[in-house]
């Protein structure tokens, strides 16, 4: 494996969507991604469009650069394996609720005690110093509690969910960023240590930088939501044949477009002459422009606002993202031929490194597909593999 984390490993004991995609971020930066199933396998292996039964559309998509072991960690060879992976790791990090991976006896006081270097990450649906430490969490679940689909009311008048697994994704990279820096300060103190990822309190968080707003004084100077992005017409605007996206921000982009649409002396307008004013008339503004934008087609406005410096862009359905010529260009959408699926699209690693760039060096694993090879790095003789397969602690 090439990349800036080439030469580490990271034990994977998550499933679904949020541990897999922090894996997957970390392996295609060239971590040894050691993906630790159960017989069954990741939930997601089960889930969307296939065509073998274990390797569906969901599981490809958050799984390439990783390596696949199944351990049936209800056996007590399998839990000897996996220490003896402890051993030789960097990371372990789970997804499993804290009393669960605690009778497992894989809590982290038990693995630090045994590896003091490894940075052992426990991503949780809540802190474990509050009242909800231990209850069942997923995306759905965090974006309610979290205020995101009271956000999703604000627009539409009724509680929604985002059109994303947005929970799961975003403490994923978040996921990301602590581990990273828990490798960081190990390289100054030469200590591991255990790192929570709570995804309530990083989806509050998350929504807080932005739509605590007024409340951010005490007593609130206005309500909480962000103004701006929470107006009505914030949305796409409607052009003559079509929809364009386009964001006048500062006090020039905004006095270039009122000269275009033929009122130049709105620049001066009290409502509209500085950051501040439109804040406070927000609504007024985008409402406004709405309508001089609607008198023309999304063509003309794809080349007038460039030449406006106003940044702006048309519709993309997802089935058009491999066509759009930037993405062609730097060649994003992958075709790659798997092993066992045969011809695959993958998209490419979005974040470039200059001198140690990432690659995607392995595709999706079966389920157990490397079982043999990392015992046998982990120094078990084939007479000993055969005795756990026979047993079932592996396959």
């Amino acid at each position: 494996m090439s990349g800036p984390l080439s030469g580490l490993r990271v034990l994977d004991l998550t499933s679904v969507v949020l541990g897999p995609l922090a894996t997957q971020t970390l392996g295609d930066m060239g971590a040894d991604i050691v993906k630790i199933e159960g017989p069954a396998g990741d939930t997601t292996r089960y889930t969307g469009p296939k065509r073998s039964k274990d390797m569906s559309a969901l599981y490809m998509g958050l799984n390439r650069n990783k390596r696949s072991i199944v351990l049936d960690l209800k056996q007590h060879s399998a839990k000897d394996v996996l220490w003896r992976l402890i051993d030789g790791a960097d990371v372990f990090l789970h997804s499993i609720r804290p009393q669960a991976i605690g009778r497992l006896g894989f809590g982290h006081d038990n693995v630090l005690a045994r590896n003091p270097r490894m940075v052992y990450a426990g991503v949780h649906g809540f802190r474990m110093d509050g009242p909800y430490y231990g209850r069942p969490a997923y995306d759905d679940v965090i974006q309610g509690l979290s205020g995101s689909a009271d956000l999703m009311a604000r627009l539409v008048d009724e509680p929604r969910y985002m059109p994303t697994i947005m929970a799961d994704k975003t403490c994923g990279l978040v996921t990301v960023n602590a581990i990273l820096a828990a490798l960081y300060e190990r390289e100054q103190s030469g200590e591991g240590q255990f790192v929570e990822i709570p995804m309530l309190e990083t989806m509050v968080a998350f929504n807080m930088a932005d739509h605590i707003f007024g409340h951010a004084f005490e007593p609130p100077e206005g309500p909480m939501g962000y103004s701006r992005v929470l107006t009505p017409s914030r949305r796409p605007y409607k052009t003559l044949d079509g929809y364009i996206c386009l964001l006048a921000y500062t006090d020039p982009q905004w006095e270039r477009f009122w000269a275009e649409v033929g009122v130049p002396e709105l620049k001066d307008d009290p409502r509209f002459d500085s950051l501040a004013s439109r804040a406070d008339n927000i609504e007024a503004v985008y409402s406004l422009a709405g309508e001089y934008i609607a008198t023309r087609n999304t063509a003309e406005w794809l080349e007038v606002l460039p030449r406006l410096e106003i940044p702006c862009g048309e519709i993309v359905e997802l089935e058009s993202l491999p066509d759009d010529p930037h993405l062609q260009a730097i060649e994003f959408f992958r075709s790659e031929d798997h092993p066992t699926e045969g011809k695959i699209t993958i998209p490419d690693i979005a974040v470039q490194f200059g001198r140690t760039p990432g690659s995607i060096d392995r595709l999706q694993p079966k389920l157990g597909e490397h079982s043999i090879e990392i015992l046998r790095e982990a120094g078990y003789s084939d007479a000993d593999i055969e005795d756990l397969q026979a047993a079932g602690a592996t396959i």
